[in-house]
């Protein structure tokens, strides 16, 4: 957010209130995704019908003819429904473009869904050679077919390029006192997940929002610790603190830091940027720069943090 306006946020969002990153496909990779499904679909069809043709030479021509209905059905029509449903939504074509189909609330699909869509599929891609779902996926928001839209479905991107995370600055050593002693214990992974996300996006938000957010997200964390927000701290900075604090904790149960730095010093003197985390720690680092203490006279000095509003 910025300037004031809201951010309105059109995709799925989990029972707390965190918005899921559901990146719907372009209509082009998805038409790219298609002609691949439709190509190996028709070959495996072609094979079929020899080899039915070959084996029902000896029938009469009403047989044959029933034998090549069922064999659409179950090449054409349920091959993909199969296909879907055994793999989670990741068709051959999917796979190559990086894309797989998901429930409206990010789920994966299930029998069902995919039936819904292949059956949709018949009149929407193979009886009008893709022109209904071409006009449908311009016409939806988030590129939806008609059968995405009846069976709760949408294509999604899964290779997704991530830029890399500016690494997390140790706080000030008299703020890194003040959080080493909390027991995080009764701290749930959702209230994690939402301190992990504010301190990724602040700089992206309006100021008066930002500082609200911090605000109830500190407090959250000051009741189920114990322990109120030191006095003079900014939320902004005791968030990044006390994730700083917690991704130490869980990198030295793996034994990814050398002895000294377990025992509590900061190569550098407490102002340096931390090795990479790996493991678990790595799950809950923020993706801000740093976790400095702006509150107390002096104590940005030497952080290289600039502190969120």
């Amino acid at each position: 957010m910025a300037g004031g306006e809201a951010e309105t946020v059109s995709g799925p969002v989990t029972g707390e209130a965190v918005a899921l990153e559901l990146r719907p496909a372009k209509l082009l990779s998805r038409g790219a995704a298609v002609l691949i499904d439709l190509a190996v679909t028709w070959l495996v069809f072609l094979l079929v019908m020899v080899g039915v043709l070959v084996t029902t030479a000896s029938l009469d021509e009403a047989a044959v003819a029933a034998v090549s209905v069922a064999v659409f059905l179950l090449v054409p029509v349920g091959g993909p429904i199969a296909v879907e449903t055994l793999s989670h939504g990741r068709s051959l074509g999917k796979w190559a473009c990086g894309l797989r189909v998901v429930r409206e609330d990010g789920g994966p699909i299930r029998f069902r869904h995919a039936l819904v869509r292949g059956a949709m599929a018949v009149v929407e891609i193979l009886l009008t050679v893709g022109v209904v779902a071409c006009v449908a996926s311009l016409v939806s928001e988030r590129g939806r077919r008609v059968g995405d839209v009846f069976a709760g479905t949408l294509v999604v991107r899964e290779r997704i390029p991530v830029a890399r995370a500016p690494e997390l600055a140790a706080p000030e050593p008299w703020l890194a006192q003040q959080v080493n002693g909390l027991d995080l214990s009764s701290v749930p992974d959702s209230l994690w997940l939402a301190v992990r996300q504010y301190l990724g996006r602040v700089r992206q938000l309006d100021a008066q929002v930002a500082a609200g957010m911090a605000g109830r997200l500190a407090e959250g964390l000051a009741v189920r610790t114990g322990v109120p927000v030191p006095a003079g701290v900014l939320a902004g900075s005791y968030l990044a603190a006390v994730a700083y604090e917690r991704r130490e904790r869980e990198r030295r149960k793996v034994g990814a830091l050398p002895r000294d730095v377990a025992e509590g010093e900061v190569p550098g003197g407490g102002a340096g940027a931390v090795p990479e985390a790996r493991g678990v720690g790595e799950e809950i680092s923020p993706a801000v720069g740093g976790g400095g203490g702006e509150g107390r006279s002096g104590g940005q000095a030497g952080t290289g943090f600039v502190p969120p509003v």
